[in-house]
């Protein structure tokens, strides 16, 4: 298939999303109305069915859907060439992406009807807007600045947020947005900020260049915030025409096919790690050989050219078989189980109410104090989960706590072998010439900060195993209580109708027989609440990823690296000086700098376990404080709803008559308005199951 073809493949399959998402958040939100204009009928009849906690969950993924984008950031070091190859995807020379200049703000590029650029600030400044060509000029900088400000530990735009860029594009206005992030570097302020908006994209496209294969920089970027996470990552090896013109003979093909072959085995031998889903290679659908430059040259001459032998069309296929049909079908089975969740909710509600409309007061108040026991053990079941997670959360934060205690103390045993990687890059003879050692000193701060960086990063990810344990193993426990609360609330409907309860015909499978609040705590619902994070990315209404993907800030990295390097930097250069010019070898001086590190190092260690390991347990408390407030408040609302619905039925029939028929007519009417947009729903949602099968 060529590219244009696979692109209007693409186009297409992203409408048919649109669509269906479109179509999916009108029914959702004629469902909410449908139900909400019930619960305000029901104040002149037989009251409310308290349904409002349903309202406000389909409510919300309404507007969702409404609102919903594939996010896909793209990473990469600097001068790898993210701007050409968006240029190319594009079709437009449209992002910064000449010889020199690179990007230096974060830009999102997002559809609008007209061209234009709004930079927002974070100093409260008002965003202002700009022309694309005063864009480009203002917002880049040359490389060799860049690393200037990098090494000076600075940002080229300390006030700047991020930049927006809106732009008439159909790839865009199908629901693709784009982040384009700065280049890659090891500075605090920039790592902090790629955690906070990595785990809030769909995918990852992570550029990288056939010139320089899996550099240092980015091998460590890549374990420190990507390995283990479970982010779904495309690398893009751009300029891989470049391989035939750096050869001697460029029509060698027996020395251009070695060449190529080198590469990748270089390349499969640092990513394929990040290749597997579920035990399976999926390297092939994840690593794409690419010539932007190439793609951008054809497209700027023709937006239909093929662009066969760039890789694109190959890239573009495997990017819209993961979006449109893998992140789509799930997103969208959410959707359903949670429409499925509220039309249950509905006609269990009418199931209870239409038996008791012809009690009168006093059988009726003494059907709801029948099931008074039943409360209790409602209730019973809420404390017993609540002491759970409240028992997990003490149990995890007092052994993660001690766990980084443990981890920072034990540094200084393997600090001679783990520091050997990064002494590479110090020249020790700049050491003694004056005019060279104020570089040497920032070169060994570097690598100490690199060295301290990939350390904790490494703890952090252990840390992040053990959390997701703890709440998959909370998982357990919620589908267990729901179990348990589920047999209760039948009990009630039972005592008060004098009826066996029936399993609704839209109930498929043991999930969806779960309590709505159950099926939130065990991960099965994610609701955003339209918290930002990051470049105003919404984030879920609970992920403890996200809060994990705090720690490096949480900790406070930058602070211990500061400390520690500010201690031994002085006590270094004396050990080196005290070696004296004649007899300074190398290999003596790097184990004299290692060891007189490391003496430093030790000194410092106990201070970090002590005043970090307390930030870690409050963070570590902080993840399951969120995820109990939010557990708690749905079983709250759940018996609530309950008891509000038996009460707002008895002060109706206190204050006035019910006409039955009337009542069976309007719920009737009710129950088939409710099944009428789930069935719109279902067949949406098996429509494109089907296309895509």
């Amino acid at each position: 298939m060529n590219y244009q073809a696979g692109t209007d493949r693409f186009i297409n399959d992203l409408e048919r999303v649109v669509q269906v998402r479109s179509e999916i958040s009108v029914c959702l939100s004629k469902l909410a109305d449908t139900i909400n204009q019930a619960e305000l009928d029901g104040d002149s009849s037989s009251g409310k069915l308290s349904l409002s906690r349903d309202i406000e969950d389909i409510t919300i993924a309404s507007k969702n859907l409404r609102q919903g984008v594939f996010r896909l950031l793209v990473l990469g070091d600097m001068k790898r060439g993210k701007s050409t190859f968006l240029n190319a995807l594009i079709g437009e020379n449209l992002l910064p992406s000449d010889v020199n200049p690179c990007t230096a703000v974060l830009t999102v590029l997002r559809y609008g009807a007209e061209k234009k650029v709004t930079i927002h600030f974070n100093d409260g400044k008002s965003p202002q807007q700009l022309d694309f060509q005063s864009f480009k000029y203002k917002y880049t900088i040359d490389p060799a600045e860049a690393k200037k400000l990098e090494q000076e530990k600075k940002q080229a735009f300390p006030d700047v947020d991020y930049a927006v860029v809106e732009y008439p594009l159909t790839l865009l206005e199908k629901g693709i947005e784009i982040v384009d992030s700065p280049g890659l570097n090891d500075t605090e302020a920039r790592n902090e900020l790629s955690l906070g908006y990595v785990n809030n994209c769909h995918a990852i496209l992570f550029v990288m260049r056939a010139s320089q294969p899996c550099t240092l920089g980015e091998r460590r970027y890549l374990e420190n915030y990507i390995k283990g996470r479970g982010l779904s990552v495309f690398f893009l090896v751009n300029a891989w025409d470049q391989v035939k013109e750096s050869l001697i003979d460029p029509d060698d093909l027996e020395e251009l096919q070695a060449a190529e072959t080198r590469l990748r085995q270089v390349f499969k031998a640092n990513l394929a790690e990040y290749c597997y889903l579920d035990g399976q290679d999926i390297y092939d659908e994840r690593v794409f050989e690419v010539s932007s430059i190439q793609a951008l040259r054809r497209r700027l001459k023709n937006p239909q050219a093929d662009l066969s032998k760039t890789g694109f069309p190959e890239f573009m296929g495997a990017l819209n078989t993961f979006l449109t049909r893998e992140r789509a079908i799930a997103e969208l089975r959410q959707v359903r189980t949670l429409a499925r969740q509220a039309v249950n909710h509905t006609r269990e509600a009418i199931d209870r109410r239409i038996p008791l409309l012809d009690k009168d007061v006093n059988e009726l108040k003494q059907r709801i104090d029948s099931v008074e026991p039943e409360f209790t053990k409602l209730n019973h079941i809420r404390d017993q989960f609540q002491k759970e997670i409240i028992n997990t959360r003490d149990t995890k934060a007092r052994a993660i706590s001690e766990s980084f205690r443990s981890y920072v103390l034990n540094l200084g045993n393997t600090f001679e072998t783990d520091f050997l990687r990064y002494q590479p890059e110090l020249n020790l003879f700049d050491f003694l010439s004056s005019g060279k050692r104020d570089a040497f000193n920032e070169a060994l701060q570097k690598a100490f900060e690199q060295y301290i960086t990939d350390k904790f990063s490494a703890w952090t990810l252990t840390a992040e195993k053990d959390l997701n344990a703890a709440f998959r193993e909370l998982s357990v426990s919620a589908a267990q209580y729901g179990a348990s609360y589920s047999q209760v609330t039948d009990q009630i409907t039972e005592k008060l109708t004098g009826q066996k309860v029936k399993v609704n015909a839209t109930t498929t499978s043991e999930e969806d027989n779960s309590p709505g609040w159950a099926k939130w705590a065990m991960g099965l619902l994610s609701l955003s609440r339209g918290n930002l994070a990051g470049v105003a990315l919404a984030g879920a209404g609970f992920d403890w990823k996200n809060i994990l993907l705090n720690y490096f800030t949480v900790i406070g990295v930058g602070g211990i690296i500061t400390a520690v390097t500010g201690i031994f930097l002085g006590p270094i250069g004396f050990a080196l000086l005290g070696l004296g010019v004649g007899i300074l070898q190398a290999d003596q001086a790097r184990k004299e700098l290692v060891k007189t590190a490391k003496k430093e190092l030790v000194k410092y260690l106990p201070q970090v376990a002590n005043e970090q390991s307390q930030v870690v347990y409050d963070a570590v408390k902080e993840c399951f404080n969120a995820y109990e407030k939010e557990v708690s408040q749905r079983i709250n609302d759940d018996i609530n709803s309950r008891k509000s619905e038996l009460d707002n039925l008895l002060k109706q029939k206190t204050t006035h008559e019910i006409n039955r028929e009337a009542e069976f007519k309007r719920f009737k009417t009710l129950q088939e308005g409710i099944i009428e947009q789930l069935q719109k729903i279902e067949s949406a949602y098996s429509n494109l199951l089907a296309y895509y099968s």
